[in-house]
């Protein structure tokens, strides 16, 4: 090796996973280089012009709270921001931006270039170097060795890329831009085992060619509203997105011409996400439904292209163009980019350990779709995860492992590491047990404390921090001790709000369970002027309201913290424990759980298998392997 050019981390690829990699590692006092195919397309979004929704939203806010740099990005350069299920509880509301596709890349890339002990290269990684089974770092297509005592992997979908339109396929990344082929075929050589999966982007149409006089508007919310804690200049002036539907013609059309997709005709082998259909896929699954949602979203505000989302397809483009015409408002709509899909290698993701360093070879991550995962804020939280454990590693400090009660990124990760994934993964809220403690408004609350030991919130934001908390728990804890009588006033502000009035005294506490009663409400009754912020007292109502659900939820917690707390030695023989079911042994074997509750959630590993290993463990006489 040249020894002249040696960092601690390197970082591959600067996508969603990479940028916030590349900066947890660097913020935490490593020299970090992120080596990356194409400058221009740092935190590019190939896809959806997004951030958030269900489930995905409270990721976001869950980076922000550990010190992370999405949220902060998207705050300062969306074009639209709303706040879904509101009409829902608390456990699924979840923000979603429309953003500026451009405006995000250039802000996220001007903070990386201010990063002090960060480099960004553009540089292609066609070799990982790797002695006795550990990391030493990475070697260009042109030759140039890079050394580093630990590496991620950030490659998105360009590994082995191959985009589909109709029955034309051809080597590519996303966008057209070069693929990553050498480095899939070492990693299939190291002996990582690889599966093929494929997504897909819709068509872009030019924004003057649209009437949008046959579609129904899509305004953002008119309150401020914010991703990131720190968030404190909003932005109000936005842009709208727009409705429309497919109509009988345009499923006939497609239905007319499935042989030429790449879905249908056997041109895509990779397997695709289940919960993000291409149009294709949807009129043959739900053929008794007459029509589909097609949402238009502007790019940005500098651009006339938008996104015509739920027209993904491989269909292609003369027959792109025909199923554009035959969607209201789009009947003259002028095609600027032609859909495709997209082929790529990606690791089962049970080779990882829950710090997401792979169990293979030492000192090396990965993050991202390289994973099996797809979506923007999936990427983002393992990338945050993989350069804070990284940077631990080196530094000999303990792994962050978020638990799935703390984090929805605690439920992404033990997902893929436990369970592994057979298509493209998605983060949803049904997959979180816990999700009414995982909640869209508290995630500076569960993870900030996370961030600071960590070193990624400074002290002023801690200090913030502190306060709200307090200001919070104060409030609530007053509100216990505040007895309300069931005078004029009060049985006025009840009835107004549609409440049974009172018959007798009542705690201030219990009276804001009541479902038509809020906190501006209580005030009122006690005639005080409010004293702490919106987003504290509604974080009080929220508590407050759902007292007894929380309750449930935290003591089921605390049950599978103490198998948690059940550890399993990383060397264990587990051919010595005997009467394992066959499949729970060979699942134990590649998975290599952590600890019990872990091992529980294996899919194969039933209860029994469960009971043997935890009695097996208690007896203390352990064999280890190769002891």
């Amino acid at each position: 090796m040249t020894g002249n050019m040696k960092y601690d981390v390197i970082v591959i690829g600067a996508g969603h996973a990479g940028v916030e990699a590349g900066l947890a590692s660097a913020r935490k006092g490593l020299k970090t280089l992120m080596l990356t195919i194409n400058l221009d397309n740092i935190a590019f979004m190939p896809c959806n012009p997004s951030v958030g929704g269900p489930a995905k939203g409270i990721v976001v806010r869950e980076v922000d709270a550990l010190g992370g740099q999405m949220a902060k990005i998207i705050d300062k350069t969306h074009i639209q921001m709303r706040m879904l299920n509101t009409g829902k509880g608390p456990a699924v509301r979840a923000l979603r931006a429309q953003a500026d596709k451009a405006l995000y890349q250039k802000e996220m890339k001007r903070v990386l270039e201010d990063e002090p002990n960060l480099d960004i290269l553009q540089g292609m990684v066609d070799e990982i170097i790797v002695e006795e089974d550990t990391v030493k770092g990475v070697k260009t297509n042109i030759g140039t060795v890079y050394d580093a005592e630990a590496v991620i992997v950030t490659t998105g979908t360009f590994l082995r890329g191959e985009i589909i339109l109709g029955d034309l396929k051809y080597s590519s990344g996303p966008n057209h831009q070069m693929p990553s082929v050498p480095l899939a075929d070492q990693l299939k050589d190291l002996g990582f085992d690889i599966v093929r999966f494929k997504t897909g982007t819709p068509p872009r149409v030019n924004s003057d060619s649209i009437d949008y006089s046959k579609t129904e508007i899509q305004p953002g919310d008119d309150v401020p509203r914010a991703f990131s804690f720190e968030t404190k200049d909003f932005i109000m002036d936005q842009l709208p997105c727009w409705l429309t539907y497919t109509s009988e013609n345009t499923h006939q059309i497609i239905n007319d011409n499935l042989h030429l997709s790449a879905m249908y005709s056997g041109n895509i082998v990779g397997t695709g996400p289940r919960y993000c259909p291409s149009i294709e896929d949807k009129i043959v699954r739900f053929n008794d439904k007459p029509r589909h949602q097609i949402f238009l979203e502007p790019e940005g505000r500098d651009t006339k292209e938008v996104y015509v989302q739920g027209l993904s397809t491989s269909m292609p483009e003369n027959v792109q163009r025909e199923m554009l015409s035959s969607v209201p408002g789009l009947e003259n709509a002028r095609m600027m980019r032609a859909g495709y899909a997209i082929e790529y290698d990606a690791l089962v993701p049970t080779q990882l350990w829950p710090s997401l360093e792979t169990k293979k070879i030492e000192n090396l991550f990965t993050a991202g779709q390289i994973n099996g995962t797809s979506g923007y804020e999936e990427a983002a939280g393992q990338g945050l995860i993989a350069g804070i454990n990284a940077a631990a590693k080196l530094l000999g400090e303990e792994s962050l492992i978020l638990s799935r009660s703390d984090a929805y990124i605690g439920v992404l990760i033990d997902d893929l590491v436990t369970k592994g994934t057979n298509e493209p993964y998605r983060l949803l809220t049904s997959r979180a047990e816990h999700r009414l403690l995982l909640r869209h408004d508290n995630a500076d609350l569960r993870l900030t404390e996370k961030g600071h030991e960590l070193g990624l919130i400074s002290e002023e934001r801690y200090d913030a921090f502190l306060a709200k908390k307090q200001h919070i728990e104060d409030e609530i804890e007053r509100l216990k001790n505040v007895r309300i009588k069931p005078n004029e006033r009060t049985q006025s502000v009840i009835e107004a709000r549609g409440g049974t009035l009172l018959k007798d005294g009542i705690l201030a506490f219990d009276l804001l369970k009541r479902p038509e009663m809020n906190y501006e409400s209580i005030m009122e009754i006690l005639e005080e002027e409010i004293q702490i912020t919106q987003e504290e007292y509604e974080q009080i109502e929220i508590q407050i309201k759902y007292d007894g659900y929380i309750a449930k939820s935290l003591a089921q917690v605390e049950k599978m913290k103490r198998m948690e707390n059940k550890k399993i030695p990383g060397d264990i023989d587990y051919d010595a424990v005997h009467s394992l079911a066959t499949e729970a042994l060979d699942k134990l074997k590649k998975v290599k759980p952590l600890d019990i509750a872990q091992a529980s959630r294996i899919s194969g590993v039933n209860p029994a298998d469960v009971s043997i290993l935890l009695v097996y463990i208690e007896q203390g006489n352990i064999k280890r392997v190769n002891a």
